[in-house]
């Protein structure tokens, strides 16, 4: 997890202009050493790697608040901070009443279950009806007088509660602390990776046995909006994907997956990259067909599947973390969602006829 941070100001640039800190990172545990001006262009959105290498030699760049050229290399550990001088655009975060599926909820912490099409946090276009927006009503509901700044950290976008998320069309449990200390806690175990998620998914092909993906992730080199697999370790985070197999369903395989890390789209990319996209995944290949004898019968069959799942086949089955402020282990679950089963079953159909 890459802790980062936006502020207000700062104390000037190197010529005694007044510069505004708009981004603060930690490289993690897995990091390789890696020039800051790809490492930079791999987490922060909308900013060209040019523009990076022209803050840096400016001086706008910091490892360790030490201002470097863009060849520095970045460690694991490290702290890196980028400098614009132009303050933040503050996004106004405008509470929305919505249905939130709770699994639990007491003063310190909130975990729900995520539907699928929900987009988790405001940004590239949807400034409404996201997930946050959803929290930040049923917070205000929940406990008057709450000041959400304190729960986001009142930066361009505020977070109320976020910890985590899930892709937009991904289903399943998730956590959210609801005071600053539970937040911190909450970071601190993701960070740490003593969190257990496990996530279930239908993934194209025969997976021969159950196995363990490594390679780092970062923004793919095409579209700034996918991730792709670096194995060289030279641009991207360190990610591994465990997975095992659940049912062989010939030309697909449920699956159970395991994170160690917790990257953008990290289950889907790592799939994808050893020939295993997820079912309905049409970001990552996979809403065509990839595996299977081409058929009249076929090709009707996976139509209707993709009409009855018209997402990426995945969903966040179980959380497990501890509670930030009785110590206590706390695991939840989340039932299939209806298109999942529905699918499932088709295909265990489909294979015996």
């Amino acid at each position: 997890m890459d802790a980062e941070l936006i502020a207000s100001g700062d104390e000037g640039g190197p010529e005694g202009e007044e510069l505004f800190e708009h981004h603060r990172l930690v490289a993690d545990r897995g990091q390789a050493p890696l020039r800051v001006d790809k490492f930079l262009n791999n987490l922060v959105a909308h900013i060209s790697r040019t523009k990076l290498q022209i803050s840096a030699r400016a001086g706008y760049v910091r490892i360790n608040g030490i201002p470097v050229k863009p060849n520095a290399r970045v460690k694991a550990g490290d702290v890196v901070t980028i400098e614009l001088p132009q303050p933040v655009q503050h996004f106004e975060l405008v509470p929305e009443e919505m249905d939130l599926n709770i699994l639990f909820e007491d003063e310190h912490l909130l975990v729900l279950d995520k539907p699928a099409g929900l987009v988790v946090h405001p940004g590239n276009g949807n400034y409404t009806g996201t997930l946050v927006h959803g929290v930040a009503w049923h917070l205000l509901h929940a406990a008057p007088g709450l000041n959400l700044a304190d729960l986001g950290g009142g930066g361009e976008v505020p977070r109320p509660g976020l910890i985590h998320r899930l892709d937009k069309d991904t289903t399943g449990v998730m956590v959210l602390g609801k005071t600053e200390q539970a937040m911190t806690d909450l970071s601190l175990q993701f960070f740490e990776r003593t969190v257990e998620r496990r996530y279930v998914a239908l993934a194209w092909g025969d997976l021969e046995r159950d196995g363990t993906v490594t390679g780092h992730i970062g923004r793919s080199r095409r579209d700034r909006k996918l991730q792709q697999v670096f194995p060289d370790g030279d641009e991207g985070k360190h990610a591994v994907t465990h997975y095992r197999i659940l049912e062989r369903l010939g030309p697909v395989t449920w699956i159970e997956c395991k994170l160690e890390t917790g990257r953008t789209h990290q289950i889907r990319v790592h799939l994808k990259h050893i020939g295993h996209p997820l079912f309905g995944d049409a970001a990552y290949g996979g809403a065509t067909a990839v595996k299977g004898t081409p058929s009249g019968r076929y090709t009707a069959f996976l139509q209707r599947c993709f009409e009855r799942l018209p997402r990426q086949a995945l969903h966040a089955r179980s959380l497990a973390f501890r509670h930030p402020a009785t110590g206590a282990w706390l695991a939840f679950e989340s039932p299939l969602p209806e298109d999942l089963t529905a699918t499932l079953a088709a295909w265990r159909d489909y294979l015996s006829t």
